[in-house]
């Protein structure tokens, strides 16, 4: 709507640079410059407003920000003193500002896992974790053949993606993979990724240069993912095991300050998209997050209506075995053994 020729993003609403950091953060969840950043950012994606009642950038991308962190259309609406704007200009807001952070350029800039030796070994020094979580959706159509709705029911019986993130000591988000339905198993996921191509190669072609991530007994033991023993015997394989435990712990916490910052990724708050949809709203906020990160954004400490469920469960490793699998099943034992024997013994 337009009145006496006044961009209507600018009416009735208050300018929410003016208001304090500390309430810019808690509204948007990002800082007020990183705020420009993203906007900056997001430009050369986002179409210009093309007539003088049109949304500018800015109000998109505040508009998204306010979604990504309560879930709640209500919050981005006409009620809101700080975007105001209809229900369905925030849809297509979020659409548009997800998809444009989903850009090649911006994704692969912002999450990018080592693709070197070099590179690796800065990681050696700050801890790979990786691990599943569940981002919960509505039900897709039955009819749409494309996202067949069986499969998006997980193991706690509710609709969702199942997201894989690899990250570092620093909660640092170096991999995400949101493209698989959430009865996918943890270790299915890992399978397909690219992430789990490149580190068995490394493995193979460097075999005395040992590089690994740390993952729970949803995923099979490698010399290139190492687990906990099952059924520890002794006094060194249990605290192998507590070690183990202590560093995976790193990719929990990145979890919960993703979700607890971004709030439309928890839980009971459902994304009322679709699968693929969600799955770049979920990138899209894994992008905002490394950002908060590099640029120290505190996080925000909000009550919870509910027990906070994260969407992560420890899964019994399952045997999807390869040919060549025990062969690394041993040489990961071994692995195991050794680290015991030098740290733990």
């Amino acid at each position: 709507m337009e009145q006496f020729g006044v961009p209507r993003d600018t009416l009735d609403k208050r300018n929410p640079f003016d208001l304090t950091d500390h309430k810019f953060v808690r509204l948007f969840r990002v800082s007020k410059n990183l705020c420009r950043e993203v906007v900056e950012m997001v430009s050369p994606f986002v179409r210009e407003p093309t007539r003088e009642s049109a949304l500018s950038i800015r109000t998109k991308v505040l508009a998204t920000l306010r979604f990504f962190g309560t879930g709640s259309y209500q919050e981005v609406t006409g009620s809101n003193n700080f975007v105001g704007i209809s229900q369905a200009s925030a849809s297509r807001a979020i659409t548009e500002i997800s998809n444009a952070l989903n850009e090649a350029t911006i994704l692969n800039r912002l999450i990018n896992y080592p693709q070197t030796i070099a590179e690796l070994e800065a990681l050696r020094t700050s801890c790979g974790c990786i691990d599943c979580t569940h981002i919960a959706i509505v039900a897709p159509h039955k009819n749409d053949p494309n996202f067949p709705e069986h499969v998006y029911v997980n193991r706690k019986n509710y609709h969702s993606i199942n997201v894989q993130l690899v990250c570092d000591s620093n909660l640092k988000i170096l991999n995400v993979n949101s493209k698989f339905p959430g009865s996918c198993h943890d270790s299915h996921i890992w399978r397909q990724s690219p992430v789990s191509d490149f580190m068995e190669t490394v493995h193979r072609r460097n075999r005395n240069n040992v590089f690994f991530l740390f993952g729970d007994s949803g995923y099979p033991t490698r010399p290139w993912l190492l687990t906990p023993i099952n059924n520890a015997r002794n006094l060194g394989e249990e605290r192998f095991n507590d070690r183990l435990c202590s560093i995976r712990s790193v990719i929990e916490r990145c979890n919960a300050v993703l979700k607890n910052r971004f709030r439309c990724l928890l839980r009971y708050r459902t994304l009322h998209y679709s699968p693929s949809m969600a799955g770049k709203i979920t990138n899209a906020c894994c992008v905002l997050h490394n950002l908060c990160i590099a640029n120290r954004v505190p996080e925000v400490e909000e009550p919870h209506p509910v027990k906070p469920d994260y969407g992560m469960y420890a899964l019994n490793q399952l045997n999807f075995l390869r040919p060549s699998a025990n062969v690394d099943l041993a040489a990961a034992r071994a692995l195991q053994q050794h680290i015991i024997n030098t740290h733990f013994t």
